[in-house]
């Protein structure tokens, strides 16, 4: 038996919550708002079945990385791979790791609460109806002069941190578990019924046919990279989060079993929000590949043209903000539990200190719409926003992910992973040695490098 530091008392109450809490932390805008618009700039089907691929060769294993060092290791990220380095003879310099996951989680944490904050708003503009019969010009002119005024995007920005710090602050039974058993649900109702919304509508054919018939024709090679990049990061992977979260497993759950149910949850919800979009779009005659304004210019254009827009707007973007909430939980957690450990103050006056903090470097996501809207970085043209989100994916994202891969495949002993894994023939067990150890370390880094490159290019 391999050597385990001792259950915490904070666990989660059973396996289903725990998956609830995990796929919630995967499913969030990257599912609702960003895959639908980028399976529409790269043609649909194929693309789809690239990124299905992805989720496979990448997702899976590193998922599955995150959740057993997490287990292992019972506590933070940072703390827990330093409990396995310690137990396992093995150098304690791997916890840098778990620094740059804690430091991601916060860096990420400052602007995603910022377009969550734009999706809260947005739920009052669609129940209002304000956006009934609207053309597109209309509602991208009303999204500029929301963006354009900074006391606006703030106040909105502050709502969704308070109710992510009271949820985060109340502990893992209290807040977590409350929020994932309802809120996750409520998604899945959310989606069937606006896909419901999109066959009354009239465009469910089209958006199966969009999604689901693969146009090789339109598969490019960036698109190739682009669906390799976005399966990785759609999983929460790489920041320490489902780690977070696997420190809170009870023993008895299999890592392999629960790896398998998020990333077939995430999966699927992925593809309904897909289809429930595009069902309306195609509805209302519009472009699919409207680009990153999908969700917030296209969208209110397509439900403000429909019978009852007003209320199943409302409901969709109801549904967006509870999917950015638990997301943004899980991505808070690394850094709440690391200082938790420490002792010195309670949980809730950490979430506090760490919300405030994370606040005050979101303004300046705030004022890159707006007042601070010409203040780029040198030569990438990027501002304080963009800095943020591309540094975070290109760089900070998929190196905590390759190295999270390099330690399950080469650092910890093989008996004690297979061990966790369940893994008992010696043939699944050289299946995933190769594909841990150096198919996923390997697609990983030829997304880091190629996407760093040409982010580079492109701005030179």
């Amino acid at each position: 038996m391999s050597e385990q530091v001792a259950e915490r008392s904070d666990m989660w109450s059973n396996s289903f919550i725990f998956v609830l809490a995990a796929a919630g932390s995967a499913v969030g805008l990257g599912n609702i708002w960003k895959f639908p618009y980028i399976a529409g700039e790269n043609g649909g089907g194929a693309f789809v079945l690239v990124y299905l691929i992805c989720i496979a060769v990448i997702g899976i294993p590193v998922m599955a990385s995150e959740i057993m060092l997490g287990k292992l290791g019972r506590a933070s990220p940072i703390q827990a791979l330093l409990n396995l380095a310690r137990t396992h003879k093995r150098s304690t310099g791997w916890s840098c790791v778990g620094y740059m996951g804690v430091l991601t989680g916060f860096l990420i944490l400052s602007f995603y609460a910022v377009v969550a904050g734009w999706v809260c708003y947005y739920i009052l503009r669609l129940f209002s109806g304000e956006f009934s019969g609207a053309d597109a010009s209309t509602v991208g002119e009303a999204f500029g002069d929301f963006l354009a005024d900074p006391l606006q995007v703030l106040l909105w920005f502050s709502v969704f941190m308070v109710v992510t710090i009271f949820f985060v602050a109340r502990g893992v039974t209290r807040g977590l578990e409350l929020c994932v058993r309802y809120s996750m649900p409520a998604v899945f109702v959310l989606l069937l019924i606006l896909i419901g919304y999109g066959i009354h509508a009239g465009g469910f054919v089209e958006s199966m046919a969009f999604l689901f018939t693969p146009d090789f024709s339109a598969l490019t090679p960036q698109a190739i990279l682009i669906a390799l990049g976005h399966a990785f990061f759609t999983l929460s992977l790489g920041m320490g989060a489902i780690m977070a979260y696997g420190a809170y497993v009870p023993d008895e759950v299999s890592v392999g079993t629960t790896t398998f149910t998020i990333a077939i949850l995430d999966t699927v919800l992925a593809l309904l929000a897909g289809v429930a979009i595009f069902a309306i779009v195609f509805a209302n005659g519009l472009a699919p590949d409207a680009g990153p304004g999908l969700l917030f210019e296209t969208v209110p254009v397509a439900f403000g043209n429909l019978p009852g827009g007003a209320f199943f707007g409302g409901l969709f973007f109801l549904l967006v903000a509870l999917a950015a909430l638990t997301s943004a939980i899980s991505i808070s957690e690394p850094a709440i539990a690391y200082f938790s450990e420490r002792g010195k103050l309670s949980r809730a006056q950490i979430a506090v200190v760490i919300g405030g903090a994370c606040w005050v470097l979101g303004v300046g996501s705030v004022l890159s719409f707006n007042a601070w809207a010409d203040v780029k970085l040198p030569f990438f043209d990027w501002t304080f926003f963009d800095s943020l989100d591309k540094i975070t994916q290109l760089i900070l994202l998929p190196l905590g992910g390759l190295l999270i891969a390099v330690i399950v495949g080469h650092v910890l002993p093989k008996h004690v992973v297979y061990e966790q894994l369940g893994l008992e023939q010696t043939q699944i067990q050289q299946v995933w040695t190769y594909i841990v150890g150096y198919v996923t370390p390997t697609a990983v880094f030829c997304v880091f490098i190629i996407e760093a490159i040409r982010e580079i290019l492109t701005h030179m």
